[in-house]
């Protein structure tokens, strides 16, 4: 957490109060996590992107940066990965660790458990971040096609840690691989798909993300590091969760109860009847 629908969910809802906005500074006293955010300081916000579970804030060039000499006159990337915790909020608080000042008012990231990372760079420049710069289409676009998705599944070991990769494709994270491998009938472990098990993975994956961006992502538990959006609100598809914390709970499907176990060191759940391991040679 947050996964895709949660970022997206975050950037349709601030982007009123950013775009074309300019940013005046942004204050934090952590360095290292959030990296050459000072070059943000008198640009002008553009736009509001996201790939996979990053935030992109895209600056226009500062000409009268540039005129004072300073390094980077040119159009920048304001890089946001809310970690596991992380969200902007209107108001700050004691989990604040980053203050957004725009010419608008100050926007505030509080991150209970300190993951998230923030960093300014050129665009494309993600040599930093490698997960960001190797990451696969988005599930929802034209790009993610089933006929290259299939190709890589029938190579790829073990289903649930290959689309948590990133690779594949971008923004899946543990609840919708969970709930997406439910959908496909398919097993967290299998490997090598089919052709028939990849084109069911790809639909489900795009029909999971599809409804959780619209109900404006998932929010578990109540404690300080539940997702909600910036104005309080939480996202609704937990509702429609089938299997993601469910242990023990009837499949929705047959009635047996889901399973849940460990695997590639992430809590997944799964129903036994449902998603059996096909052992036999693809």
């Amino acid at each position: 957490m947050p996964e895709l629908p949660e970022v997206e969910t975050t950037r349709r809802k601030i982007e009123p109060l950013l775009l074309d906005r300019t940013i005046l500074e942004v204050q934090h006293d952590a360095p290292h996590k959030y990296r050459d955010t000072h070059l943000a300081a008198g640009r002008r916000v553009t736009g509001l992107s996201r790939r996979g579970k990053y935030l992109m804030l895209h600056l226009a060039a500062a000409e009268a940066a540039h005129d004072q000499g300073a390094d980077s006159p040119h159009d920048l990337e304001f890089i946001v990965h809310l970690g596991m915790t992380g969200g902007f909020r209107l108001e700050g608080g004691k989990h604040t660790r980053v203050t957004l000042r725009t010419d608008a008012g100050d926007l505030y990231f509080d991150d209970p458990r300190r993951f998230g990372k923030m960093a300014v760079v050129r665009p494309g420049e993600y040599a930093g971040m490698p997960t960001l710069a190797a990451m696969g289409p988005e599930p929802l676009s034209a790009d993610f096609r089933e006929e290259d998705f299939a190709e890589l599944a029938a190579q790829a070991g073990a289903v649930k840690p290959w689309l948590l990769s990133q690779k594949p494709v971008s923004g899946v994270g543990n609840i919708y691989a969970d709930e997406s491998l439910w959908m496909a009938g398919l097993h967290p472990t299998q490997t090598r798909l089919t052709r028939e098990e990849a084109g069911r993975l790809y639909h489900a994956v795009r029909d999971v993300m599809g409804r959780a961006v619209e109900a404006g992502g998932s929010s578990l538990g109540r404690g300080e590091g539940n997702y909600r959006q910036h104005d309080g609100l939480s996202g609704l598809f937990q509702h429609a969760h089938n299997v993601y914390g469910k242990g023990g709970e009837p499949c929705p499907r047959c009635g047996t109860p889901i399973e849940k176990s460990v695997v590639a060191q992430r809590g997944t759940h799964h129903c036994p009847q449902c998603q059996p391991l096909r052992r036999e040679t693809v």
